[in-house]
C-alpha cells in the first residue's frame, strides 16, 4: 500500500499509529515449533510496519483543511440519505481509530469517495455492496477542529 496522497490524521490517531509502530519494531516472535508459522506471522509484522511507516511519512497531523465547506479529508461532514431522509454527521478520515462518538469513513470508501469535493447542497451518489445507488445530500462540512458534537456544552 503506497500512499500517493497525504494522509489526513488526528493527534490522537498519529500517536496510536506511532505506537503501534513501535510495539511491532519491539515485537519477539515467540519460539515454535513451526517455522512456516513464525515466518508467516514475521512476513505479517513487515507489511503492516510498512503500512504504518507509509501512513505516518505521509500524514497531514492535525492540521484542519480551510473552513470553506468543501469536502474533504479532515472535515466533519453531515449528509442527508435522500431516500430515507436520514442524516448523519461523521469524519472523512483514516478509519484507524475510532473518534468518541464520531463515526469516521475513509475519502476512498463508496460514501468518502462520492463526497470529496461536494459542496453543502449538492446532491451525490454512491454505489452500495448490494449494488443499489444510495444518493445523499451534503449539508455541512466543517473543519475536524471546529466541530463541536451535538451534546457539547455551547452546541
Amino acid at each position: 500500500m503506497t500512499t500517493a496522497r497525504r494522509v489526513w490524521l488526528t493527534p490522537h490517531t498519529h500517536e496510536r499509529l506511532r505506537a503501534e509502530l513501535a510495539g511491532l519494531f519491539a515485537e519477539n516472535s515467540a519460539p515454535t515449533d513451526d517455522p512456516e508459522s513464525a515466518l508467516l506471522r514475521r512476513t505479517e509484522r513487515e507489511e503492516r510496519i510498512r503500512e504504518v511507516q507509509d501512513l505516518l511519512n505521509h500524514a497531514v497531523i492535525g492540521e484542519d483543511p480551510p473552513d470553506d465547506g468543501v469536502a474533504e479529508p479532515g472535515m466533519v461532514l453531515t449528509v442527508r440519505y435522500d431516500d430515507f431522509d436520514d442524516t448523519e454527521t461523521f469524519l472523512l478520515g483514516m478509519r484507524a481509530v475510532e473518534h468518541g462518538d464520531l463515526e469516521v469513513y475513509s475519502p476512498e470508501s463508496p460514501l468518502g469517495a462520492a463526497l470529496t469535493g461536494a459542496r453543502p447542497g449538492e446532491h451525490r451518489g454512491y454505489r452500495a455492496p448490494n449494488g443499489a445507488t444510495i444518493r445523499v445530500t451534503l449539508i455541512a462540512a466543517v473543519p475536524y477542529g471546529r466541530h463541536r458534537p451535538a451534546d457539547a456544552p455551547g452546541s
